[in-house]
């Protein structure tokens, strides 16, 4: 019978430790917390559609979806609308 205490008590025992230095610091914890926030706010702005709004050398406005020629000065222009602003193509 005390046999079986020692058993059940030293199954305890592993547990508590095993969680013990299986867990996570709070401190490290937070700072995970903090990456996984960073990456995902970089990874929205990223993969959000832009359009390039520049001027060609006949001083033609373009606007693309790809970044013009290396050099040539440009603006990044939202392809989302402002607040307020519905966009339906199937209205006419």
């Amino acid at each position: 019978m005390q046999t079986r205490w020692a058993v059940v008590a030293g199954l305890a025992a592993g547990v508590a430790v095993a969680w013990w230095f299986a867990r996570e610091a709070p401190e490290a914890a937070a700072a995970k917390r903090e990456r996984a926030e960073q990456a995902a706010a970089t990874g929205f702005e990223d993969s959000r559609p832009v359009l390039y709004r520049w001027t060609d050398a006949a001083g033609v406005l373009q606007v693309t979806q790809d970044p013009p020629p290396r050099g040539t000065r440009y603006e990044k222009v939202d392809v989302q609308p402002r607040d307020g602003i519905e966009v339906d193509g199937r209205r006419q």
